[in-house]
C-alpha cells in the first residue's frame, strides 16, 4: 500500500507547477490527503507505542486527517482508562462530528471524570440531537462544580434550548466565575422571543 500511495504521490509532484492555479491547488490537495492515509499506520503506531503525549498528539493527529476511517481508534480511545487519552478521543469526536460517534459521546456523559464529562456535553453541541439528549443535558446545570454546568449552559444555548433559559438566568448567581461567564454568554446566544 505504501509504495501505491508513493507512486501516485510521485505522479502528482509535477502538476504542482501546473500553469493552471487550479489544477495546481487540486494536485497540492490530492498529495495532502494521500500523504495523511500514509501517516495513519504512524499514528496507530504511536497510540499503541507512545509516551502520553505522544499518544494524545495522535489522537488530535487523527482528527486533523478526519473521515470515517479514524473513528474506530477514537472510539477505541474514548473508553480507554487514562482520563488524557479519552478527554482528547471526546474532544475530536465532537470537532469532527461523525454521526456514528453520537451514541459514545452521550454514553461519557456518564463519565467518572468531569473533564471528560465536560468534553462531551461540549462535543454534543455539534450535532443533532434529540429531545432525550437535551434533557440529559439539562441536568449538569445544576452540577454546581463550575465546570459542568457551565458547558451545559453554552452547550444548550447553542441548540437554541429556550425551556433551559430560566436555569441558565439562575447561573448568573454561582460562586463559580466560570460558571457566571458561561450564563452570561449563553445568555447572549439564546434565541430572544
Amino acid at each position: 500500500m505504501k509504495e501505491n500511495i508513493r507512486s501516485r504521490i510521485e505522479a502528482l509532484r509535477p502538476l504542482l507547477k501546473d500553469p493552471v492555479p487550479e489544477v495546481m491547488i487540486a494536485a497540492a490537495e490530492a498529495i495532502e490527503r494521500l500523504e495523511a492515509i500514509s501517516s495513519v499506520d504512524k499514528i496507530l503506531a504511536t497510540l499503541k507505542t507512545g509516551n502520553m503525549g505522544a499518544r494524545v498528539g495522535a489522537i488530535y493527529a487523527l482528527g486533523e486527517i478526519g473521515g470515517e476511517k479514524v473513528l474506530p481508534p477514537l472510539v477505541y480511545c474514548a473508553r480507554r482508562p487514562e482520563v488524557d487519552i479519552r478527554s482528547a478521543a471526546v474532544a475530536v469526536l465532537g470537532k469532527l462530528a461523525l454521526p456514528a460517534a453520537l451514541p459514545i459521546l452521550v454514553e461519557l456523559l456518564e463519565d467518572e471524570n468531569s473533564t471528560v464529562q465536560g468534553r462531551a456535553i461540549a462535543a454534543l453541541l455539534n450535532f443533532p440531537v434529540t429531545p432525550d439528549i437535551i434533557n440529559k443535558l439539562r441536568i449538569f446545570l445544576s452540577a454546581s462544580d463550575g465546570v459542568l454546568e457551565a458547558e451545559a449552559a453554552l452547550t444548550l444555548a447553542g441548540l437554541k434550548d429556550l425551556y433551559s433559559l430560566s436555569q441558565i438566568h439562575a447561573l448568573l448567581a454561582s460562586p463559580h466565575a466560570s460558571t457566571r461567564q458561561a450564563a452570561a454568554t449563553a445568555l447572549s446566544v439564546i434565541p430572544v422571543q
